[in-house]
């Protein structure tokens, strides 16, 4: 059987392929992100964990019951929101710095990895939108990119820049195979801009980021769980290599169809109707295999969970089976 290194890549460029699972067992363990080098302050909150990160963006962590895990969502509330004027951007905005890092814990790690059959990633998050709403809220940031672009088109670019040299230091130190970069584009329904804003404002910030990762030798994962399709060929120009994150409310046959194999897609399960305490053992076992069949024969089609993890553990523990067990199955007749 092939390592899960070469299985993965066979999978990502539909190279015969010699089985299916679950995806993230070819990689030497969690992605590393600067959060080893660069801790961030935790602050109690009321029902909820705060933490601020370098920054000065304080996210909050909900205490989910029966074990559920989320992701931190910032708190741009009264006094917490950081650009309060977008025009005057540079009087707020302050990019920590990254000179001192200590490296020894990462590069150890990675030392250590076997790079032989695992894939090593490394992890970039807030993306160059996440950012934007991050720092001066949700409403103002939507707002100021119809009305203020060539301002925020200024603060995105800075963003970038800094973006640039962290994947500069992230390479050096750990020398990825690949990058997982985390920006989220749209919610279920919709992108959150229209697709020509994006393009204007955002597009050429990724054209700058991709365009340093790819010319390091790495590849790109972007993670993006979200309704995207319109902007599947942009993802192609970009250099994306793994669109990780495509939900079920994606025309993802539709995305295929147009990226002719320029990028691998890596998602597909509909979280919505099977992520819940407890868990619906049938219903994710049938989801599971909704998923493999229905895109799996198109090629450059990695079954996954769009958001990475489910809420629940009992959920990604049921979905990991189903993924190696019927994974089997379906290769053994069809690779």
């Amino acid at each position: 059987m092939a390592a899960p290194k070469e299985n993965f890549l066979r999978l990502m460029k539909n190279d015969n392929p010699k089985w299916l699972g679950d995806p993230w067992s070819c990689f030497c363990g969690n992605p590393v992100t600067l959060d080893a080098v660069w801790p961030s302050t935790k602050q109690p909150g009321e029902g909820e964990m705060q933490v601020k990160d370098a920054f000065g963006v304080v996210k909050n962590r909900p205490v989910t019951p029966n074990g559920g895990r989320t992701g931190g969502t910032p708190d741009t509330s009264g006094d917490k929101k950081l650009v309060k004027d977008i025009a005057h951007w540079k009087d707020f905005v302050i990019f920590p710095d990254l000179s001192g890092l200590d490296w020894t814990g990462p590069e150890k790690s990675c030392a250590e990895a076997d790079r032989e059959n695992f894939l090593l990633m490394a992890g970039t998050y807030m993306g160059m939108f996440e950012y934007s709403h991050y720092v001066m809220g949700f409403e103002d940031a939507l707002v100021n990119y119809l009305t203020e672009p060539d301002h925020m088109f200024d603060l995105l670019s800075a963003y970038t820049d800094w973006k640039i040299k962290c994947a500069e230091l992230i390479i050096d130190h750990m020398k990825p195979d690949i990058l997982h970069s985390h920006d989220d584009w749209g919610n279920k329904q919709n992108l959150f801009l229209p697709p020509e804003v994006w393009r204007e404002t955002l597009k050429p910030q990724y054209k700058k980021f991709y365009g340093y990762v790819k010319s390091r030798g790495v590849m790109v994962q972007h993670h993006n769980d979200s309704v995207s399709d319109l902007l599947i060929e942009d993802m192609t120009d970009l250099g994306i290599d793994m669109w990780q994150g495509p939900i079920a409310q994606n025309d993802i046959k539709g995305c295929m169809e147009k990226a002719a194999g320029r990028i691998c897609l890596m998602g597909g399960f509909d979280m919505q109707k099977i992520d819940f305490y407890p868990a619906d053992e049938k219903k994710i076992r049938e989801e599971v295999r909704r998923v493999i069949d229905t895109y799996v024969p198109l090629g450059n089609f990695i079954p996954c969970v769009p958001n990475i993890v489910p809420i629940y553990p009992d959920v990604e523990k049921i979905i990991n089976d189903e993924l190696n067990k019927y994974g089997a199955e379906y290769a053994a007749k069809h690779f």
